[in-house]
This record gives C-alpha cells, structure tokens and sequence, in this order.
C-alpha cells in the first residue's frame, strides 16, 4: 500500500525564484526511504463510498411494495415491474457507462449520475400513478445507480492497480453490500415510523452530499497525479478520451458475443441476479412480512446478510488471486442453491437460529461471484474486459428484472413465495454446471492469452 519516494527531480528548469540546488538539500525530500499510500487507495476509497451510496439508494424499493401497496392499491406485480425496469436499467447502463467513463472521465460521469438519482428520488414523493413510480424509481434512479456499478468498480480497478486486483475488486463489490448494511436499517425505520416518503427523501439528500466528494478526491487516471498503476513501476499514459462510446460498447458486445465464454458467464450471472436482487433483495422483506415478522425486523436480518457479504466478498477476490476462478463460481452457485432451497421452511414470526444460519451462509455467497466473474472477463477479453464485463452485468440485472416481476405475480397468484424459492434453488444448480463448462484461455507461446474459443 505503500511506495518509497526520494528527492522530486526536476526535468526542467524554471526562470522564476532561486535554484532549490544553491539552497542547500530539503530535509523532507532528501530524507531515504520516505513512505507514502499509494494515490490508487484514496481512489479506491472514495469508489467504495460512492458504489456503498449507489447500492443503499438501490436498497429502497423492497421496502416501498407493503407501503405503496396499502396507499394507492397497487398489485405486488405492479410495484415488482417499477422495481424491475430499476434493476434492469442498472444492468443496461453499465457498459455504456464505462465507455462514457473512458470518453469524459470518471468524475464526471459519476457525479452526473448521482445528480439523476436524486432527482429521481426526490420526485418519488409526488407521485400519484403507477407510471411516476416507474418513471422515477425505476428510469431515473435505474440509470443513475446502473452509472455507478460494478463495471465502475472494475474500469477503477484495470487503470490504479496492476497488483491486489482480485483483493480490490472483491473490496469494491463488498462495497455494495455495505450499502445494504447502512441504508436498510435506516430506511426501514423511516418507513415503519415515518412513512416512505421521507425514506425517498434521504436517498436523494444522500446521493447529492456524496457528490462534492467524488469531485474533489476522485481522479480518472494515474497519470493524472504523475503516478504509475499500483503494482508497477512503469507509468501509464493517460490514453487520448476515445470518441464514440455507445459504438464502442456495441462493438465490444458484438465482439464477445461470437465467444462462448461470454454466453455462460452472462448467463451464469443472469441466475445471480435472479437469485440475489431479483429475489432476495426485493422480495425477502414482504414475504418474511406474509409469515407475521416485523418488517424492521426482517430489514434487519437482510443488514446482517450485508456484513457477512463484505466477509465473503473479499475472502471471494482472495482466492480469485490464487484459485481457478469457474471452480470457485461452480461451488458459490451449488451453495446458493442449497441454501434457497431450505428457505420456504425457515420463515417465521420470529427470528430463530436456523434464520441466522441461513443469513450467515447466504450473505458469504450474496455476490462472492463478482471477483471470479470479472477475472474471466479480464482473462478472455484484456482491454475490453471492463465494458464486456458491464454487458455481463446487464445480464445479471435482466435477470434480476425478471424475477423481480415474476416474484410478484406469484405471489399476487399463489398467495406465497415458495415456488419462487424452490424454482431459483434449482437455477443455481444450473448456474453451477455451466460455470465448469467455461474453458481455460490457452496461452501462445509468447504466454499470452490466445483468442477466446468460439
């Protein structure tokens, strides 16, 4: 985390003031082995915070469904499809965020998409038909969240680190369960105590006050601050902004399509967003509700599952660093699985130990996939892997789209969960064996990865 700096050279000399030679040597540069943090921690600091802001402003619309249901008379189906074109705009704008993050910087893109956020929030509260939901929550704050996701965590990762990249990235995805972990809490007890409306309002106050902080201490690039990547001692030049960011992440698509890898990774990752934000995030709380527990408390228990995803997150970006990366995704799918499975039997009024077991092994594995998911997009399609990877992700977040609808039509048709969670059991153990089938990128015999099997 460190690096050693000695006295600042000088290139070029300057007509103005005295020769910093004939004053004699300064004590603080000439002073051997000096110690500072690398520039690309603070960076990843405050990406940590924005993507923690990004996924507690995400966090919201599960609890809005009792609410919004018992003031305007809206069906569960109708608030799940506000909550899926969200989910689903998070997935879509990611690829060409990233591109527009190469084009314009990544300062600008994110403190732009904070501002759509909240205003979307914010407009929340004057809403009186289904279709300002949709327009609000599920447009404005979909594209504004979707701005700021994992394809941001990994474009900041490819240009200030060479080294620790599957320990940052697993840091930065765990970020997103921070988010869950400060926000639910909180926004449950306005909900319950308050109404939604105030809730609303806190996002949109949250995502305006994280924004002088992504202006101030964010950089797009190492070479923006003289520095080589963390890891390396050769600097980076900072690459020329790339015109066309909507053709280029349309080419990287059209790229990675004729690659078989592509398909089982999206597709892998369309069931983990089934099995995470479509279903547990956005319907846990209602269904724990249908088995009489308190909303506060069941908010609560999905907090917990936020710690214990931060643990396995990083514990995820760790082995990623030293473990075949589709064997570590066969086995976080098969556990999911397992662990949805006994789901429909642990509900109760109350919180019993068999919950907070089941809390504990879910949130290890909540998206302990994202590290392994992001190593294979580098490994396969090197410079593109960050917008490749943001196309991936638009499949993760369909995916959670599609449940997030589906979930609330079977309950609005079978009066429960229960076949939602058995159904996403068995799409896990589907997730699991497509995960082995993703070959190896062979290498040249420079030691270069060879091109991705068709």
């Amino acid at each position: 985390m460190t690096q050693t700096t000695g006295r600042p050279t000088h290139p070029e000399s300057t007509s103005a003031g005295p020769d910093p030679a004939a004053a004699g040597p300064d004590p603080a540069a000439t002073r051997p082995g000096r110690l500072r943090i690398h520039r690309a921690w603070p960076v990843a600091a405050v990406t940590f915070v924005t993507i923690i802001g990004a996924a507690g402003f995400a966090s919201l619309p599960g609890l809005l469904i009792e609410p919004l249901h018992g003031e305007f008379g809206w069906s569960r189906g109708t608030i799940g499809f506000a909550a899926s074109v969200n989910l689903a705009l998070y997935g879509l704008t990611a690829p060409f965020a990233a591109a527009l993050m190469d084009r314009f910087g990544i300062r600008k893109v994110v403190a732009c998409a904070l501002t759509v956020i909240a205003a979307g929030a914010g407009l929340t509260v004057f809403m009186t038909a289904a279709w300002q939901l949709v327009l609000c929550w599920g447009v404005l704050v979909g594209l504004g969240s979707g701005s700021m996701a994992l394809a941001f965590a990994a474009t900041v990762t490819n240009r200030w680190f060479t080294a620790r990249r599957g320990l940052v990235t697993g840091i930065l995805t765990a970020a997103g369960a921070s988010g869950q972990l400060v926000f639910l809490p909180l926004l449950s007890w306005i909900v319950e105590h308050h109404d939604w409306r105030p809730a609303a309002v806190t996002v949109s106050v949250a995502a305006l006050t994280v924004v002088p902080l992504v202006w101030l201490l964010l950089r797009d690039h190492p070479a923006d601050v003289g520095l080589a990547p963390y890891g390396s001692d050769t600097p980076v030049p900072k690459p020329a902004p790339a015109s066309g960011a909507a053709r280029r992440a349309v080419r990287a698509l059209l790229g990675a399509v004729r690659t078989g890898p592509f398909w089982l990774l999206a597709g892998t990752f369309a069931i983990c967003g089934a099995t995470t934000n479509g279903l547990v995030k956005t319907h846990f709380v209602p269904a724990a509700h249908d088995h009489g527990m308190p909303m506060t408390a069941a908010a609560g228990l999905l907090a917990v599952i936020g710690v214990f995803d931060v643990v396995g997150t990083i514990a995820s970006g760790w082995f990623t660093d030293r473990f075949e990366a589709r064997r570590l995704l066969a086995v976080y799918y098969g556990l999911r699985g397992i662990s949805l499975m006994f789901l429909p039997m642990l509900l109760a009024p109350s919180v019993q130990p068999p919950m907070i077991f089941f809390i504990v092994f879910y949130g290890l594995d909540w998206v302990a996939t994202v590290p392994p998911t992001i190593a294979l997009c580098r490994e396969h399609y090197g410079e593109d892997s960050a917008i490749v990877f943001g196309w991936v992700l638009a499949s993760h977040q369909v995916g959670a789209a599609v449940v997030a609808f589906l979930g609330g039509v079977a309950r609005d048709a079978f009066g429960s969960y229960d076949v939602v969670w058995y159904a996403s059991g068995a799409l896990c153990a589907v997730a699991a064996l497509m995960a082995l089938v993703i070959r190896r990128r062979p290498r040249t015999a420079s030691g270069l990865p060879a091109a991705a099997p068709v």
